[in-house]
Formats: structure tokens, sequence, C-alpha cells
């Protein structure tokens, strides 16, 4: 069974808020930031990674990405806060960083 992730990604003025599942986070970042493929996040140049939640499986993911999806802004930006009050992006150019260091660190 593969595993699954809910992500946040956003602009660096934080105007836009993109929700998204993917089973590779890595894989799908990249292709969010290389712009190749018409699509939301390239028309609102969305390359900041900033919230993301991982799954066991997939049925899972996709679940709780539809039931974000629903929710307003305020919330979604909440649930960002709640671990990344300061919508640190969680890509080092490298790799993603784990939350706890958008808790604990306040170093970028």
């Amino acid at each position: 069974m593969k595993q699954g992730f809910v992500y946040f990604i956003t602009n660096w003025t934080h105007e836009v808020l993109y929700v998204g599942v993917t089973s590779d986070l890595e894989r799908r970042f990249a292709e969010h930031q290389s712009k190749l493929a018409p699509g939301f996040s390239k028309k609102y140049n969305l390359n900041k990674l900033v919230y993301y939640e991982c799954f066991s499986d997939m049925e899972n993911a996709i679940l709780r990405e539809k039931q974000i999806k629903k929710w307003g802004r305020k919330k979604k930006d909440f649930l960002v806060e709640s671990v990344n009050p300061d919508w640190f992006h969680l890509h080092d150019g490298k790799a993603i960083r784990s939350l706890g260091f958008a808790r604990d660190d306040k170093v970028i």
C-alpha cells in the first residue's frame, strides 16, 4: 500500500493557497516548482511548501484532502499556523524539512 500526503503550497505573499494530495511529496513539489505543466500552481506562481500531512495509505490522504478543501481560508490558515506559525518554506532546495523544524527553529 502506498503512503499518501496532503500538502499546502502558496506564493511568497501567501495570497493564494493550494491544497493537493500525492503519493510522492518530493516529486510532486518538484513538478510544481518546475512550472512545466499548465495549471493552478503555475498560474499563481505557487512555489512555497508550508504544510503537509502524511498518511499510511492514499485512500485516507484523499479523504483528508477532500475534507480540507471544503474548509474556508481562515481554517486552512489556522491549520498551517498550528505547526508553522511563520509560514516557513519547508523545502531547503534539496529535501522536504520536517514540520518539527517549523515549530522548533526560527532560522531559514
